[in-house]
């Protein structure tokens, strides 16, 4: 499977006579479809009640995401355009397998191994950005300097498992999908196809779930202030009572 991803060439571009294997072809192919799907949802944009349909499913899908994001994070608009591209591109990826002979590129362990260094240089850029550079190596230091070399590795290891649980559930599910396609050509298609819709989608929440998990550990001033406030209210309320 790797071989039929990453080794076999889709086509060669024009003039430079340069090999592009199918894991950057449909990579591409997904880029330019959430771009023609990004121009026409914001073309027409408008206000009060007669809004395009575009216009409609790009509302529910981003309030959805934001909603997600919000139930971790008091500060859900920092991690919104990341989190959401994360989750669009790998959705897109797993939707665009109902065509026939589409190889998602999510099934190519450079790709989700890519989508996992996006996630590993986005922890302290986030970190930084939320807290600042001192606060951000201290937890490197916590709960004593002797684990610094253990939490670096941490940090690491968790990225790169990130990469192999998508590689391993994607690539699972194209196998078990041709081997049933295989077995009962004419009954399972169409089953298989809306079983592979619904774990696509399940594929891409939890890579975008485990992203933010990790993005948003370190906190700024403002959000543990958030979250204190919040922790002190049932409890004032309780000595009223």
């Amino acid at each position: 499977m790797l071989e039929l991803y990453d080794q076999q060439i889709a086509f060669y571009l024009p003039y430079w006579n340069i090999p592009i294997n199918w894991t950057i072809a449909s990579t591409w192919i997904v880029m330019v479809v959430l771009m023609i799907v990004s121009w026409l949802a914001t073309r027409h944009l408008k206000t009060g009640n007669k809004v395009s349909h575009w216009q409609t499913a790009m509302e529910v899908i981003v309030k959805g995401i934001y909603g997600q994001i919000n139930e971790m994070t008091k500060t859900p608009m920092t991690y919104l355009p990341f989190i959401g591209t994360l989750f669009l591109f790998i959705l897109m990826c797993n939707i665009l397998t109902i065509i026939p002979e589409f190889k998602t590129p999510t099934a190519s362990l450079s790709t989700t191994a890519a989508l996992a260094l996006m996630v590993l240089l986005g922890v302290p850029f986030f970190g930084i950005k939320n807290a600042g550079v001192k606060k951000y190596l201290k937890k490197y230091i916590e709960p004593s300097p002797a684990m610094l070399p253990f939490n670096i590795l941490s940090e690491l290891t968790s990225t790169g498992a990130m990469a192999v649980r998508l590689f391993g559930n994607v690539l699972s599910g194209v196998i078990i999908g041709s081997i049933c396609l295989m077995l009962v050509p004419f009954i399972l298609p169409l089953p298989m196809q809306v079983l592979g819709l619904f774990t696509g989608m399940i594929q891409a929440y939890i890579f975008a779930m485990l992203a933010l998990m990790y993005v948003s550990s370190v906190h700024g001033d403002e959000e543990e202030a958030a979250d204190a406030a919040s922790d002190k209210k049932p409890a004032n309320a309780n000595e009223t009572l």
